[in-house]
């Protein structure tokens, strides 16, 4: 069985980033299923070295060979730019060599992640390589992060005006930071928050599941799910054991 396990970053750099992860397949995996967070994340293994993976509007899925590990640090959405030096739009559904972006910054730790003793170390090094920013979140990443908070259940023109934005200006802005626009990083967000409180229940109850996690009704949470996997809520949640949790 794979082996997949996240850690947090710590307090500071909880503003910024969400965890460091690892996954450990163990035997092959013919299909590995990544689905839309809302996140960028800086993703390491022997073969590819250090990657960026931009924000995803649709599922992915891999194949990984017997014993293939890798490591990252995911980013909350909207606070990748400035650890990256682009914008996160420039790789919306796409990666990046991160040797490319940051050259100066990525030999030593490239040699510290192929000499660490396991994937988990390799893991902590990533976290630790990350320094906090000097500044904190400005306006826009605060309000891209209140709509983190709400899991997408926020009004969008309110979100725009304590950035001391109109909503056209927020759109543009939050697509530059985050790689998607308000309104589809909002339906990224209650996605993923309909993924959790699923994979929590006891039970697998549609109605109340889509209530819970902010959709006005059934046939709105069923279109999110077939448009971000190609799949209703029931195939995709009834068997989570190939994918990285959302």
């Amino acid at each position: 069985m794979p082996v997949y396990c996240e850690q947090s970053p710590g307090v500071a750099l909880s503003r910024w980033v969400e965890c460091g992860w690892f996954l450990d397949t163990g035997e092959s995996i013919r299909e590995h299923s990544v689905r839309p967070d809302g996140c960028v994340d800086v993703v390491y293994d022997r073969e590819h070295g250090l990657r960026v993976i931009g924000a995803m509007t649709v599922e992915q899925r891999f194949q990984f060979p017997r014993g293939y590990s890798t490591a990252g640090v995911r980013f909350h959405p909207g606070m990748a730019r400035a650890f990256l030096g682009l914008s996160p739009a420039e790789l919306t559904d796409g990666s990046a060599q991160l040797g490319d972006l940051r050259p100066r910054h990525v030999q030593a730790l490239q040699q510290r992640l192929d000499d660490a003793k396991s994937i988990r170390d390799a893991m902590r090094a990533m976290l630790a390589s990350v320094a906090v920013p000097a500044s904190t979140p400005d306006p826009v990443q605060q309000a891209i992060d209140a709509l983190r908070l709400a899991n997408g259940n926020a009004d969008l023109d309110e979100l725009a005006g304590q950035a001391n934005l109109s909503p056209r200006q927020f759109r543009r802005r939050c697509l530059e930071e985050s790689g998607l626009t308000p309104k589809h990083l909002a339906r990224v967000l209650r996605f993923r928050h309909a993924c959790r409180i699923a994979r929590s229940a006891a039970r697998l109850d549609w109605p109340a599941i889509a209530l819970d996690a902010g959709y006005c009704d059934q046939s709105h949470f069923i279109r999110d799910f077939r448009e971000f996997t190609g799949q209703t809520p029931m195939s995709v949640l009834s068997n989570t054991a190939d994918s990285v949790p959302a």
